[in-house]
């Protein structure tokens, strides 16, 4: 089975599980702190996804490393995890728990590159961009730097891109000036 229809399975069900119990934005706050952590932590996301380390060394780092950061619930999942041999894709999980969350919650995640960082007030102007686009109630917007656009901007939201940089106004013209 795929590993992104395995992730959904597991992760829906943690979601599942969490509103019952009341605890879904501290199950939340995990996922994205066990994401964040794994994103900068290299060696621990190969670790988890080596088949060569057996399943109770990896359950028992986990352990030493989460334990006591997250929710007793989230550590009881994991270890589920642990035992059924889905170490290597609890990123996957984490991650689609996180868009799982996002869709029942009506949040859009959009990323934003500029050259420069963003004031408040084109911080506001991309977020009721989004907003007008798709509808939803709030937004997460990432904000990364790229020299490279040489100005204007780039908005990825989700599947659709809309490129309004100047170095893409420049490729344009040349391919014109190349016809």
């Amino acid at each position: 089975m795929a590993v992104a229809t395995v992730a959904a399975r597991y992760a829906k069900s943690l979601l599942d599980l969490a509103q019952e119990k009341g605890l879904t934005e501290t199950i939340h706050k995990d996922m994205q702190f066990f994401k964040e952590t794994v994103a900068k932590n290299r060696p621990l996301l190969l670790m988890m996804k080596n088949p060569i380390v057996r399943a109770e060394k990896k359950n028992n780092i986990i352990k030493a490393v989460f334990e006591g950061r997250l929710n007793a619930m989230t550590m009881a999942f994991f270890q589920i995890i642990a035992k059924k041999n889905r170490e290597a894709i609890l990123d996957a999980i984490a991650e689609e728990f996180i868009n799982q969350y996002n869709r029942l919650n009506h949040i859009e995640r959009a990323t934003i590159i500029t050259t420069v960082p963003l004031t408040p007030v084109l911080r506001e102007k991309f977020k009721a961009m989004v907003m007008q686009t798709t509808g939803g109630k709030l937004v997460e917007l990432e904000e990364k730097i790229d020299p490279k656009l040489i100005g204007g901007y780039v908005l990825r939201l989700g599947d659709r891109q809309v490129d309004e940089s100047l170095r893409n106004q420049l490729n344009d013209l040349r391919l014109q000036f190349l016809n």
